[in-house]
C-alpha cells in the first residue's frame, strides 16, 4: 500500500464571463481542483483525466504538475480539451455551459492508492461514467473511496438515470460530500438532512453537506454535526466545494483514517472528530472564496487562516 491518492475525473478550461465579457481562461474541473488541492497540501497524488494534447491541454498538464500532481499515462488522448463557459453573477456565483466528452480506457498505471476520489461529470456522463464506476469497484477493497456528485444539470439528459448512477457511487463510497443545491436537485421532496441521513444508511461513514454561508453539517453513525461558515469577504465561490472536499480528505488523512484496512475505524468515527474534520474543510473553503477563481490553499495559507 502506497501513501498516495488517485483522483479520477474531468479537467477543463473555465472561460469566465461577466456581463457578456470574457474575463479570462482558467484551469478547472472539480476533480482536478481536488487533485491540485491535495498536491498543494504536500500529498502525493495521481490524476486520471481525459484531455487533448493541444494548447489548452498542455496548459492543464503544466498547472497540475506545478502542484506536484502526477498525470496518469493515457490522460491526454481526447480529440479536444473540454471547456466550460462560466457566467459569474453579481453575487460571485457561477453558472456553467459545457463542451466536454468523458472517456476512460484500461486500468491506470499507478501504485495502489490509499484513497480514491471521484465525482462530478465523471460520475454520470456517458460513456466514461461506466469506467469510473468500474474503477471505484476495483479499488474499493484496498482504498478509501470519496465522492462528490457536484451535479451539473446542464449536462444531464435523464434525471432518473443520473440519480441512479449517483446513488450507486454513494453506496460504494466511504466519504460523500455534496452541496445543499446538489441534494435539492437530486431529491426536491426531502430536506438535505433527510437525503444525507438516507445516504449515510447506504454505507458511507460520513456524508457532509455544504450550505454556503450557512455552514455545513455531516451525518455519521455517531450522530449529526454542524459547523458555521467562516466569515470572509467573498470574491467568488468558484472552487469552494472542491476546497471543502480537499479539506475533508486531508483531515482524515492526518487522522490516519484512510485506506481499506482503516474502514472499520472510519465507520466508528466520533462526533468530535467529525467536527474537527468539518472545521478543517470549512477553513480550506473560506480561504478559497476569499480569492479569485479556484485557487486552493497550500499548507502555509491554512496555517495563516
Amino acid at each position: 500500500m502506497t501513501n498516495r491518492a488517485l483522483v479520477i475525473g474531468e479537467a477543463l478550461i473555465d472561460v469566465v464571463e461577466r456581463e457578456g465579457k470574457v474575463l479570462g481562461e482558467h484551469v478547472g474541473g472539480s476533480p482536478l481542483n481536488v487533485a491540485v488541492g491535495l498536491g498543494r497540501l504536500d500529498r502525493d497524488v495521481d490524476f486520471l483525466t481525459h484531455i487533448a494534447d493541444d494548447e489548452r491541454g498542455r496548459r492543464i498538464v503544466e498547472y497540475v504538475e506545478a502542484s506536484g500532481v502526477a498525470l496518469v499515462p493515457g490522460s491526454t488522448n481526447a480529440t479536444r480539451t473540454p471547456t466550460a463557459a462560466a457566467q459569474i453573477d453579481e453575487s460571485g456565483a457561477a453558472t456553467y455551459t459545457f463542451d466536454i466528452e468523458w472517456q476512460l480506457s484500461g486500468t491506470p498505471e499507478v501504485a495502489p492508492p490509499l484513497v480514491v476520489h471521484t465525482g462530478s461529470i465523471a460520475g454520470f456522463l456517458d460513456p466514461g461514467c461506466l469506467a469510473t464506476a468500474a474503477l471505484v469497484d476495483a479499488y474499493r477493497l484496498s482504498a478509501t473511496i470519496t465522492f462528490d456528485p457536484n451535479v451539473r444539470p446542464a449536462l444531464i439528459e435523464g434525471h432518473g438515470q443520473a440519480v441512479d448512477r449517483i446513488n450507486r457511487l454513494v453506496e460504494k463510497a466511504d466519504v460523500v460530500k455534496a452541496s445543499d443545491e446538489d441534494l435539492h436537485w437530486i431529491d426536491p421532496t426531502r430536506t438535505p438532512e433527510q437525503v444525507a441521513t438516507a445516504w449515510q444508511a447506504l454505507g458511507p461513514s460520513i456524508v457532509a453537506v455544504t450550505m454556503g454561508g450557512d455552514g455545513a453539517f455531516a451525518v455519521c453513525a455517531a450522530g449529526t454535526v454542524r459547523v458555521a461558515a467562516r466569515r470572509v469577504e467573498v470574491v467568488d465561490t468558484v472552487g469552494a466545494g472542491d476546497s471543502f472536499m480537499t479539506g475533508l480528505i486531508d483531515a482524515l488523512w492526518s487522522m490516519d483514517l484512510l485506506g481499506g484496512d482503516r474502514r472499520a475505524d472510519l465507520a466508528r468515527i466520533g462526533v468530535d472528530a467529525v467536527e474537527d474534520v468539518l472545521r478543517a474543510a470549512a477553513l480550506a473553503s473560506a480561504v478559497t472564496v476569499a480569492r479569485a477563481g479556484a485557487d486552493l490553499p497550500d499548507r502555509a495559507a491554512l496555517q495563516l487562516g
